[in-house]
């Protein structure tokens, strides 16, 4: 009997790994030879727009009839004073379309050697995300950059693709080109995939697909416990993961890093669980930055929720709605943490009312 989704994982690997080969291009030709400003022409845009471009028309080609949710669209690439740009991004994507088939490459998916697309073919690709998502059927969530500052520091980010069925992540690839294979090691090898498919567990090899390991998430350890949160405070407080950790008595500092690489990390026991609490009111999280971490979290032994204890939701459409907080952990952390979150959130909504 065969594993589900067997095509689906393959093929996830391979179009996060062109994806990753667009990402590093872009980095090592444009941002660090140019003054890094966000704007249209900005190296991150690029770099969005084309691996978002080769994941999409490969998804084309491997499954024409699957939604996509992406976070980008051509629109400004189509405009008159768009050409420097969408020039830019048909080379970068096109010289991945048709790089040398790896292991586990299928040409049918629109690679390899003689692949090069039009400049229409990608735009068209790239709009091909705008699918508003749902609850029922297939669909794929693409995060073609998740950690932008991460990436133009030349520090941590992920190429994030995962499959969704009937609002259940299925199948993630998270691709991590700047993480290495062993945090303990920041100076050895680096370039992470992580891999999970429901039911099937989770694992870390190589960028290129060597040395495949499954993971399992260490059981609690209050000595060694630490979280995982973000590098910008603006993108989740510091200050009540602090607290929590003063009422948990934990004594070692987080771990900061951008990006769903934390998940990533979270999975092969490189911190205790990952938080991301809220910094400010209304904020809904986008399902591509947490689909595929969430079933790395699941299938290496963990636990994941928001602040309230509920299940993330990725039925909802292109966020998840009223979901508030993400807490990640092992099994036998998460009731202990949940309470210590609950009784910060507490006591910042009483001070709150009481300024």
């Amino acid at each position: 009997m065969s594993l589900a989704y067997t095509t689906e994982k393959q093929f996830a690997i391979s179009a996060v790994q062109r994806a990753c080969l667009v990402t590093s291009s872009v980095f090592n030709k444009l941002v660090k030879n140019e003054t890094l400003v966000k704007g249209d022409k900005s190296p991150v845009t690029v770099g969005d727009y084309s691996a978002q471009a080769v994941i999409s028309s490969m998804l084309h080609r491997a499954f024409p009839k699957d939604p996509i949710v992406g976070e980008e669209d051509a629109a400004d690439l189509r405009a008159e004073n768009g050409a420097l740009l969408r020039n830019r991004i048909v080379e970068l994507a096109n010289e991945a379309l048709s790089a040398e088939l790896g292991i586990g490459d299928i040409p049918e998916w629109g690679i390899g050697p003689g692949s090069k697309q039009t400049a229409d073919e990608l735009l068209d690709a790239i709009d091909r995300g705008n699918y508003e998502g749902g609850r029922s059927g297939r669909m794929w969530t693409i995060d073609p950059i998740d950690g932008t500052k991460g990436f133009l520091r030349g520090e941590q980010y992920a190429v994030c693709l995962a499959l969704i069925v009937d609002a259940q992540v299925q199948v993630g690839v998270l691709g991590c080109p700047n993480l290495p294979l062993d945090l303990s090691k920041p100076d050895g090898d680096k370039g992470c995939l992580f891999i999970a498919v429901k039911g099937q567990g989770a694992q870390q090899m190589k960028l290129n697909g060597a040395d495949p390991i499954p993971l399992t998430m260490p059981p609690y350890s209050p000595s060694t416990f630490t979280f995982l949160e973000s590098v910008e405070a603006a993108h989740s407080s510091h200050s009540t993961t602090s607290r929590i950790s003063a009422i948990l008595g934990l004594t070692q500092p987080p771990i900061r890093m951008d990006s769903q690489v934390k998940y990533g990390c979270l999975a092969r026991g490189d911190g205790g669980a990952y938080l991301r609490m809220p910094t400010g009111v209304g904020y809904k999280e986008k399902i591509w930055d947490h689909a595929t971490g969430s079933l790395l979290v699941t299938e290496s032994g963990g636990i994941i929720t928001d602040s309230r204890g509920h299940p993330l939701d990725f039925g909802l459409g292109r966020t998840l709605g009223e979901n508030y907080g993400v807490i990640a952990t092992a099994k036998d952390a998460h009731d202990r943490l949940l309470s210590a979150v609950q009784e910060v959130v507490k006591q910042e909504q009483a001070e709150a009312v009481s300024k």
